[in-house]
């Protein structure tokens, strides 16, 4: 069978690979959702959900039993109604919304990321202020004593900031003075090229007794029951989408969002962060690594989709009557870019979800990464990335196709075997094994080249779903986007014609009928199936069929040669 089979087989392993992946989808945990009832917070645009009352969303102070819960024990604040007015931020990368009541981060648009490169002017918003899809990025200080949280309204001078041209940084101050002489200014620092900023509590004690506080950050979204809808279509529902955790000792831990209800997640710890992750983007708060903080997750139900919290909280802090005292944290909203993210904080690469095939994923996306630094096209590196790995197994596939040509040779005598023994079955496989031993043919030498091939497969193919370098990336011609499926079909044509003529290059001898006609459905069978996978992949595997047919070719007619 020559170079079908390993086609075959891989392909099988795949779609297998992908029918788990499906299973875990539809019959994982149940998603602990309700209906959205009649009237949600899509019914009141431009209202962040931190100033809808009703909601219990603040954590307790560390110096109050259960660390990360949610406030019950102290007195409800009055929640701040919104203006509607917005703080506008503007840099070279972030178009980024701020609302007063609380220093809310209500809304991140990516200006170098399109939603559709049909309409380029449609910018991805990685955060949402209202809706069945809210994303928010909170934060505040808490104390038993006053304290501005996520709903205490701010005084600010200006509603819109733009990072001018050969600036170093912009600083976009709020402040809040309280009744007791408490006076706190919440700074966001951007910076140039940067998807990551600043935000600091600058807290100065004019009361006349010492006040006791802790800085939090949080990230609240609700997540509707129906977004993993899409199938094949929609690859980014395969990515991981949920929360993660990070510390030096645990490593990176990720959550399910379904898992949150069952298990809140507690835990302290010093230089780690937390995320919540999607498809290409995430966003982060990142505390300072000094900093031992308290780590939590907290459910909301009751009002439309169920909204799920991450937050961590600092040390408490003691500051004297007339002192002051500074918190700092950092909150990432941006791209999943590799080269970037470990400089940004230690782990932060791992939201870069490979699953169990990092090991193997990690190396070809460095490699592919390095092929598209010189040659600055990420679909031929892609093609060049196939034609090394296809060196590399060079001589485990020509062992494979050795085997095959043997056993090829071995056909006309198996036959007669079969017309001796007839029906029974025990002493045909008896004198078929007699017959490999004395001809020195090994019936499963041609399975290790496909055993140790799949793993890469299925690699790459995580390389090419995850990298945000290569979403929208286009190749050439019609192939304008890499992450999406061929327009126009040809590449999983061309694989297929690759394929039909490895089946006329390699006579099916000693198959059934039946086997025959499968096998001549293949390269039809993978044209479907390829039709809906992002085109990155297929070409990839349309260049890996061209080389393995050039490879049989030349390989077979070696053997000949030689025998």
């Amino acid at each position: 069978m020559g170079n079908l089979r390993p086609v075959l087989i891989i392909g099988l392993v795949f779609l297998g690979y992908m029918i788990w992946v499906q299973w875990q989808k539809d019959y994982g945990p149940a998603p602990q959702t309700q209906a959205p009832i009649a009237a949600t917070q899509s019914d009141t645009p431009d209202v962040p959900v931190s100033t809808s009352a009703g909601t219990n969303d603040l954590p307790q102070p560390l110096d109050s039993p259960g660390v990360g819960e949610t406030a019950a024990g102290l007195p409800e604040p009055e929640l701040a109604q919104s203006t509607k007015q917005l703080i506008s931020v503007t840099t070279d990368v972030l178009e980024v919304k701020i609302d007063p009541a609380g220093g809310t981060v209500v809304s991140a648009v990516l200006i170098d990321y399109p939603i559709d490169l049909d309409v380029p002017a449609e910018k991805v918003n990685l955060l949402a202020s209202q809706g069945n899809e809210l994303f928010i990025a909170q934060s505040g200080l808490l104390s038993h004593q006053e304290a501005p949280n996520h709903t205490t309204p701010y005084r600010f001078d200006s509603t819109s900031f733009q990072l001018s041209e050969g600036a170093s940084e912009l600083r976009v101050p709020m402040t809040w003075a309280g009744e007791s002489g408490l006076e706190v200014t919440k700074t966001f620092i951007f910076t140039p090229g940067s998807y990551e900023i600043s935000v600091s509590h600058d807290v100065r004690n004019g009361a006349g007794q010492t006040w006791s506080g802790s800085r939090y950050d949080q990230l609240q979204r609700s997540v509707p029951g129906d977004r993993d809808a899409g199938g094949f279509t929609n690859p980014g529902r395969y990515s991981f989408f949920g929360v993660g955790f990070y510390n030096p000792e645990d490593k990176f831990e990720k959550i399910d969002f379904d898992d949150l209800a069952d298990e809140p997640f507690k835990k302290t710890s010093g230089s780690g962060w937390l995320a919540m992750v999607q498809h290409y983007f995430f966003a982060a708060w990142i505390p300072p690594a000094e900093e031992e903080a308290a780590y939590s997750t907290q459910v909301i139900t009751g009002q439309g989709w169920p909204r799920y919290i991450a937050r961590e909280v600092s040390p408490s802090r003691t500051v004297p009557a007339g002192g002051a005292t500074s918190f700092s944290s950092r909150l990432y909203l941006g791209p999943k870019i590799q080269d970037e993210l470990p400089d940004i904080a230690p782990g932060l690469e791992y939201t870069v979800n490979y699953g169990i095939f990092t090991v193997f994923s990690k190396p070809l996306f460095w490699l592919l990464e390095k092929i598209h630094d010189v040659v600055g096209n990420w679909g031929w590196a892609i093609v060049i990335l196939t034609i090394f790995i296809k060196a590399a197994f060079f001589k485990l596939t020509e062992a494979q196709y050795r085997s095959t040509a043997r056993m090829r040779k071995l056909q006309p005598r198996i036959e007669q075997l079969k017309e001796r023994y007839g029906d029974d079955r025990q002493r045909m496989s008896q004198a078929m094994m007699e017959l490999y031993k004395k001809e020195k043919v090994n019936p499963l030498g041609g399975c290790l080249p496909i055993l140790v091939q799949i793993p890469i497969f299925i690699a790459l193919y995580w390389v090419l779903l995850e990298s945000v370098e290569l979403r929208q990336a286009p190749f050439i011609l019609w192939i304008d986007n890499l992450s999406v499926r061929d327009p126009y079909f040809i590449l999983p044509l061309l694989n297929a014609a690759f394929m039909f003529a490895t089946q006329r290059l390699t006579p099916m001898v000693g198959m059934d009928p039946l086997q025959q006609k499968m096998m001549q459905m293949m390269p039809l069978v993978f044209s479907v199936m390829f039709a809906f996978f992002p085109a990155g992949l297929v070409l990839y595997w349309a260049t890996n069929a061209g080389l393995s047919l050039a490879q049989q070719y030349y390989i077979t007619r070696k053997i000949a040669a030689a025998d």
